[in-house]
């Protein structure tokens, strides 16, 4: 079975970018509620489809398979929820952990947000100086909720 155990954090500075090199991506939500999501995901004409299933403190089911990138455009088009999630993401290799720093577009401009999966859920880790608050528990930073309430219409 797979699991995903992550944490969540606002970025502070755009350093990142002078440390590493990013991807385009675009995802869609075919299905989603506090105990489930089934997404699909275009990355470098790559598709996937992932499902993930409801969270048990910093763990919850994951499963991601990939699929031709055709039939994610497809899924994306006709039968996703829009908008769609678009964000460049950069993966930055740091004392012995990855983060996943994705910087949104679109109706999400200006969120940036940096994530670490862990072993476990008490694992430690080091936070490299562009990390700020974390957000791990606030739902208004999935990506799935992102759909529901973009960062434009936040008041900050």
């Amino acid at each position: 079975m797979g699991k995903e155990i992550e944490r969540k954090f606002l970025v502070k500075d755009s350093t990142y970018k002078k440390l590493c090199s990013g991807k385009l991506y675009k995802q869609g939500y075919l299905f989603s509620n506090p105990d489930k999501t089934v997404r699909v995901r275009l990355v470098d004409n790559k598709g996937f489809l992932t499902i993930k299933g409801k969270g048990n403190g910093l763990t919850r089911d994951e499963f991601e398979y990939e699929i031709p990138s055709a039939d994610a455009e497809e899924i994306l088009q006709k039968m996703c929820h829009k908008p769609f999630i678009e964000k460049t993401r950069y993966t930055y290799s740091y004392m012995g952990h990855t983060w996943e720093i994705d910087e949104f577009h679109g109706e999400n401009e200006g969120l940036v947000v940096a994530e670490i999966e862990l072993e476990n859920e008490d694992e430690n880790f080091e936070v490299p100086e562009w990390i700020g608050e974390e957000v791990t528990y606030d739902k208004k930073y999935f990506n799935s909720n992102l759909i529901k309430n973009p960062y434009k219409n936040w008041n900050r």
